[in-house]
């Protein structure tokens, strides 16, 4: 019966202890990826609370500007299709601003708490950049909810020209009582009537002091220049004294 050397127990002490140091080793490294995953995921759950405490505490500021954009959405009823609405909305503007518009489509409605937003994909538009310019602010002028919030842009084949595809979103609203957008021709008028107000004030403030004008000039008129009286033979005021000093007589002059 072979017996076991010290030697031999020392050498299996040694394998013993380095495997348990590996296995510990792994567990370790293990360990380490676990904790830094909690941290990243702690970090970010206590941005996400500061950021909604800041939220939060600025209740009443959001409040004021939600009511603010809520008068400005147009209302639709709940059974009506908006897709037409603002397809009409787009291609008016792209043919006023010379865009031209090959492919849209309407997505599907997306309800965001009160507030509804269909998308409309353009997949394939072109003209300059002047023309996208003015299509992108003439949207921004036309009153209601837009937002283009996807643009891509590439050269076209055509020199001086672009082409690419947006995304544009139209908000508003559904309810029983239908609120038509503020639309184009409430600005025109609101501008109409802008530019209308200087002219009656100019008017009702020429009446106003017509009057005024009327009993009390300006500039007051000079009288005419009085000649001198002829003097008489034998006497009277010598030929050359002064016409000023002569009496101005109340019916023309005495010949």
């Amino acid at each position: 019966m072979s017996t076991v050397t010290s030697r031999e127990k020392n050498m299996l002490l040694v394998a013993v202890v380095a495997v348990l140091y590996a296995a510990a080793a792994l567990s370790y490294k293990k360990q380490v990826a676990n904790w830094k995953a909690a941290e990243r995921i702690y970090q970010s759950a206590q941005k996400k609370v500061q950021e909604e405490r800041a939220l939060i505490a600025a209740r009443d500021e959001w409040s004021a500007r939600y009511e603010q954009m809520r008068d400005l959405m147009p209302v639709f009823p709940y059974d009506q299709d908006v897709d037409t609405h603002w397809l009409n909305i787009m291609d008016a503007a792209a043919s006023r601003n010379g865009l031209m518009i090959a492919r849209r489509q309407a997505s599907k409605e997306v309800e965001v708490g009160d507030v509804y937003e269909l998308p409309i994909e353009c997949k394939d538009w072109e003209g300059t950049l002047e023309a996208l310019v003015k299509f992108l602010y003439d949207l921004h002028q036309e009153g209601a909810m837009l937002d283009v919030r996807q643009l891509f842009i590439r050269p076209a084949n055509r020199p001086g020209y672009l082409k690419g595809t947006f995304t544009l979103y139209c908000a508003y609203m559904r309810g029983d009582e239908a609120r038509p957008p503020a639309g184009r021709s409430e600005a025109a008028a609101a501008a109409t009537a802008a530019a209308a107000l200087p002219a009656e004030a100019a008017v009702g403030l020429s009446v106003s002091e017509g009057a005024e004008d009327v009993a009390q000039p300006a500039e007051p008129v000079p009288e005419p220049m009085a000649q001198a009286p002829q003097p008489e033979a034998g006497g009277g005021r010598p030929a050359g004294a002064a016409a000023v000093d002569a009496p101005v007589p109340a019916e023309g002059n005495v010949p």
